[in-house]
């Protein structure tokens, strides 16, 4: 885990102070609210509907049990003794007091944590595969590649202002699960032929009011160009990126209207000049990086595989939980256990002060001190041994955080939507608690098999809703909030948008509809092994139409 230095500390200490000024002259009336709305925003303070809200960075969802706790203090001292995680492997907290804020980053800053960069137009929190370092099918770990980018882009004087937020994603295994294709940069580590590292380049992808799927411009980038080559993209950008219109100034836009190989054609002119200058990385800084993200001291475990058969042989739900929520380690004996922050009927992402604390304890007893937050809003363990999943479970369980549910139709993505947020059209939070609890039989999610629900409460698609396989985006229309329903969308490997399916269906009529689809497809597929998404790709869209819509289907 990287760890800051004289410069960070001091840096981030610098901008604290900064902060604690500008709030001040607010708080006074000498900084108007015009003025001081650029300055909160590049500290992670927003204005919503009834509060500010402040969002922490947790770079590429990599933390330990110390900086958990401060999370949890920070929720028991400062807000409502809760936080909610979100799909950008940050933290958010919704009542914060603006009086409040700069002490928060002060306590922050103690733990090597901080808010820089969680809004604005710019680079933003640079996010990674939440089971890095830890994969069985990973090529290499892409956090010291995300750290990198991170402490180039730190309050970069030429991108600190771009035509709208940016947004970079790191992946390091063929089984994409940081969503690369959907955002503004996408880089895929992989190996040539030689056996050398290096990355396949996205550019172009993002949701919101205008979802498009990232373009490659390149296949394979070696990993000392990776600043040179960020660079040339974020130039090209920078330059021709639109300022006239917010709704077209992502990068998304740009490739889209000049065409992939135009932009490749002109980061790669931008490239040229810069590829052997001073952003060109020395093998020496890259191991250096690369050493603070070295694997854990694994200890062998042999008996933890007798031991994990025996308990799920006595236990049906602690069997259950395994067969969900634990995926394979590079070690054979440990486990990548994924903590359900959605429990059946409640609140996707939220965790409160007391369950961030006990998940803490869980990690340092058992997890050697480390932590993920995914951008699916779950927490995960990246270091269990398969010896000690029966008490990590009890644990866990005791907190009500043992739900089986990781990739089922009850892990469900919600941004806080109309609750919380003054952009949003409709409730996110409701629906997803309905569908939750319509759906929450353990009998029944396992019948389904994989199928991924996310929900949005505006066109700006915090909920991801154009990439799940059912996607729900919340509208509002003659003063009433309605659902607009997307079928077929993914943000893995073989990323797709979603399909929008017809006409969208009131708040009490959304839970059934879903229902619907389910049956429609439970009715259709070929075997429980062909998943949702596999039968959406192999039939269309028509039987769901069909079934959603009988009088319409009727009449034609």
């Amino acid at each position: 885990m990287y760890r800051y230095d004289e410069f960070d500390h001091a840096f981030v200490q610098g901008r604290v102070e900064q902060f604690r000024d500008q709030v001040e002259r607010r708080l006074s009336g000498e900084l108007a609210e015009d003025a001081f709305k650029p300055l909160r925003l590049m500290n992670g303070v927003y204005l919503q509907l009834h509060a500010y809200m402040l969002r922490v960075a947790i770079p590429y969802g990599t933390l330990n049990s110390k900086q958990m706790r401060m999370l949890a203090h920070i929720a028991r001292k400062y807000d409502r003794g809760y936080g909610h995680f979100t799909t950008r492997q940050n933290i958010q907290y919704n009542w914060p007091r603006l009086s409040d804020t700069p002490d928060i980053l002060a306590e922050l800053a103690s733990v090597e944590m901080h808010a820089l960069q969680t809004s604005g137009n710019c680079i933003r929190n640079v996010t990674a595969d939440h089971f890095a370092g830890a994969a069985a099918d990973e090529v290499a770990d892409p956090r010291p590649y995300a750290e990198i980018l991170r402490q180039w882009s730190s309050v970069h004087p030429e991108f600190s202002f771009l035509p709208r937020k940016f947004k970079i994603a790191v992946t390091g295994a063929e089984r994409d699960r940081a969503a690369i294709q959907v955002h503004d940069i996408g880089l895929h580590l992989k190996k040539n032929d030689n056996g050398e590292i290096g990355f396949a380049v996205y550019v172009g992808g993002g949701q919101g009011r205008t979802p498009m799927i990232a373009k490659k411009i390149k296949d394979f980038l070696p990993e000392e160009d990776l600043l040179s080559y960020t660079t040339a993209i974020m130039r090209v950008y920078n330059l021709h990126g639109r300022r006239d219109n917010k709704y077209k100034a992502r990068i998304k836009i740009l490739v889209h209207e000049t065409g992939a190989e135009e932009l490749a054609r002109q980061v790669e002119a931008e490239f040229a000049q810069l590829k052997n200058g001073e952003l060109k990385l020395p093998d020496a800084d890259i191991a250096a990086i690369t050493s603070y993200f070295a694997m854990p001291s694994l200890k062998e475990r042999p008996e933890g595989w007798e031991s994990v058969a025996r308990w799920k042989k006595a236990d049906a739900e602690f069997a259950r939980w395994v067969d969900q929520n634990v995926q394979p380690h590079k070690h054979p004996d440990y486990g990548m256990v994924t903590v359900s922050l959605k429990p059946i009927g409640g609140i996707p992402g939220d965790a409160t002060d007391e369950q961030m604390e006990i998940v803490a304890d869980i990690a340092e007893e058992y997890a050697l001190d480390e932590l993920r937050i995914s951008h699916e809003q779950n927490i995960i363990l990246p270091h269990v041994a398969l010896a000690d999943l029966e008490p990590v479970y009890r644990a866990l369980q005791g907190a009500g955080l043992a739900t089986a549910n990781a990739g089922l139709i009850t892990d469900i993505i919600a941004c806080p939507g109309l609750d919380y947020c003054a952009l949003a059209n409709a409730r996110s939070i409701p629906v997803s608690q309905e569908i939750s609890n319509r759906f929450g039989s353990p009998e029944r999610q396992a019948e389904i098999g994989e199928l991924k629900i996310k929900i949005s409460g505006c066109i700006n698609a915090c909920g991801h809703h154009h990439v799940g396989h059912i996607g729900l985006l919340g509208v509002e229309k003659k003063g009433a909030e309605l659902y607009q329903i997307t079928l077929g969308g993914s943000g893995d490997e073989n990323s797709s948008i979603g399909e929008i399916i017809g006409r969208g269906f009131e708040p009490e009529k959304v839970t059934d509809a879903v229902e619907t689809i389910v049956d429609t497809y439970l009715g259709l597929r070929l075997s429980k092994e062909e998943t949702f998404l596999e039968a959406y790709r192999r039939v269309g869209a028509q039987p769901f139409k069909e079934a959603l819509y009988p009088a319409t289907a009727a009449a034609a």
